[in-house]
């Protein structure tokens, strides 16, 4: 069983987005602790199935990031479900989670579900405004980690950027104040200069839309890491 708890850097690919065979052998074999898939709107099955059947040839683990029921399939080795903290719609942080173990849960396999308390940081992501997200000041950002820290007890508080660089001493706030709870950190982290900067504050840095934009800088942020 893979140890989670020693992860530090995680490729998240886009089932929406255009990828080479190629370009996904060279991630899975580029030294990345694990494959996130997962992506914020047109995430169809067959996108989820054409990723899984490349990465399933490595052994590298697999995790599907559930942002829609149609695209659940079988042959991950962990599904993260996102809680939206700052959403403004308490569907985002409860009740789609709830409808899927009440369709799914007797089928579930509970060693296999992760979840992330998120925290959407950028007003022009899509996810932000997807989820109806409110901006958070600093101290809202530390209060939602210390909830999911000593009262809602999850894995996982992600702090997601989603294409821009985020706030490195924010960051480290927000670390402070996580024991149990793995801190996530994504957005904006095209070079290996941002990647050794955030793996000094966040637990595990996720890599995704550089992938897309200059692929060999990415390639590039799992050694900055592994040799920080």
């Amino acid at each position: 069983m893979y140890n989670r708890k020693e992860w530090k850097h995680i490729f998240k690919l886009d089932p929406n987005k255009e990828i080479t065979n190629e370009e996904v052998t060279k991630i899975c074999q580029s030294g990345t602790d694990a494959i996130i898939v997962g992506g914020t709107d047109g995430v169809t099955l067959d996108g989820v199935l054409q990723l899984l059947s490349q990465i399933r040839r490595f052994s590298v683990p697999c995790i599907l990031e559930v942002s829609s029921m149609d695209a659940i399939t079988p042959g991950f080795d962990f599904y993260y479900i996102p809680m939206v903290l700052n959403s403004q719609d308490k569907k985002w942080m409860m009740d789609i989670q709830h409808q899927a173990i009440k369709d799914f849960g007797n089928m579930l396999n509970w060693n296999e579900i992760v979840a992330e308390g998120y925290c959407i940081l950028n007003p022009e992501a899509k996810a932000y405004n997807l989820a109806n997200c409110k901006l958070p000041d600093a101290g809202d950002v530390i209060a939602y980690a210390q909830m999911v820290e000593h009262m809602l007890h999850l894995p996982i508080f992600y702090l997601e950027y989603s294409g821009t660089y985020g706030d490195p001493e924010l960051v480290r706030q927000v670390k402070q104040q996580l024991n149990a709870t793995q801190l996530f950190y994504g957005g904006g982290i095209k070079n290996k200069q941002q990647a050794k900067e955030m793996a000094t504050c966040a637990d595990v840095i996720v890599v995704g839309n550089s992938i897309y934009e200059n692929f060999e800088e990415a390639l590039q942020t799992v050694e900055a890491v592994k040799e920080g």
